[in-house]
């Protein structure tokens, strides 16, 4: 019999013993991210480390680079868990996302070392700017290969193993690019690479809605991550126009995407698919 206001008295209970909604926990979800050991993929490590995530897996291009955000990222867990490393397992793998083989080699050893795969987040992506007239033909088929394709055989390797257990949550990462043209640098692949990743996400939602498995996209707009920091250090005016640009008057912190990627990740928005959500400060709203 529900309680009083629609809520079961097992439902009240448990919401009286948790200071959250239980739905957002990653805790017994296996996730993966690719563009892993730096920028927005390594802070959406750390997101899914503070909620709960115990099993996850970081793809990159450079062992190296990997050994070293793992080793971040188990000090970061015991500093904010007190040391307790017991139950947590977090790997590497060296992935090129723009090789199907190796994505295909890279999802069958997230599932061959942690069991199964509930959430992927496919981030590895690269910005360039030049003018389209100027524009390297090598660079921006790179570009492409990286940010489209890439994406693509990283959705497509995750679904194939989600399917079989109906369920699962890709997220794509997009950027606020794929709605704006952005000033005052010039960057039109990177722009239409973006466009085709919400498309993607809306398309493949629909397609595998019907197993359960969910698609959706999250775009950022500008992001001081560590190599943004370095860009802008002797660029002192580009910062101010972006920061002007932004309707809230300042560039977002990894962090603030920290809450939209668990959201999105775990069971409290297992209703969404085919979705972006756009964390921009209010860029695309002017």
């Amino acid at each position: 019999m529900a309680a009083k206001g629609g809520f079961s008295s097992d439902m009240t209970d448990s919401i009286r013993s948790s200071p959250i909604l239980p739905s957002f926990s990653l805790a017994n979800k296996v996730c993966a991210v690719t563009g892993a050991a730096r920028g927005l993929g390594l802070e959406f490590c750390r997101a899914f480390l503070q909620s709960g995530c115990t099993s996850l897996a970081l793809l990159d291009l450079r062992a190296a680079d990997l050994d070293l955000a793992v080793t971040e990222l188990l000090a970061f867990h015991s500093a904010i868990h007190e040391g307790k490393l017991d139950e947590l397992k977090v790997i590497g793998i060296e992935c090129n996302v723009t090789s199907e083989e190796n994505v295909i080699a890279a999802m069958d050893k997230v599932v061959g070392e942690l069991g199964r795969v509930d959430v992927v987040v496919a981030s590895a992506g690269i910005v360039e700017n030049y003018s389209a007239l100027d524009y390297p033909a090598e660079r921006a088929k790179l570009l492409l290969d990286i940010n489209v394709n890439g994406v693509f055989y990283t959705a497509r390797e995750a679904a194939r193993r989600m399917i079989p257990q109906k369920s699962g949550s890709i997220i794509l990462i997009g950027s606020m690019s794929a709605n704006i043209v952005n000033v005052p640098q010039l960057q039109t692949p990177y722009n239409a690479s973006k466009a085709a990743v919400k498309h993607m996400a809306a398309s493949l939602a629909v397609e595998w809605a019907q197993h359960n498995i969910r698609v959706n996209c999250l775009s950022p707009g500008y992001m001081l991550t560590k190599l943004t920091r370095t860009i802008l250090e002797g660029d002192a005016e580009l910062k101010a126009t972006w920061e002007k640009l932004t309707p809230m008057g300042r560039m977002g912190e990894p962090e603030d995407l920290a809450a939209t990627i668990v959201f999105m990740a775990s069971d409290a928005s297992k209703f969404m698919t085919g979705s972006e959500i756009r964390v921009d400060g209010g860029y695309c709203a002017i």
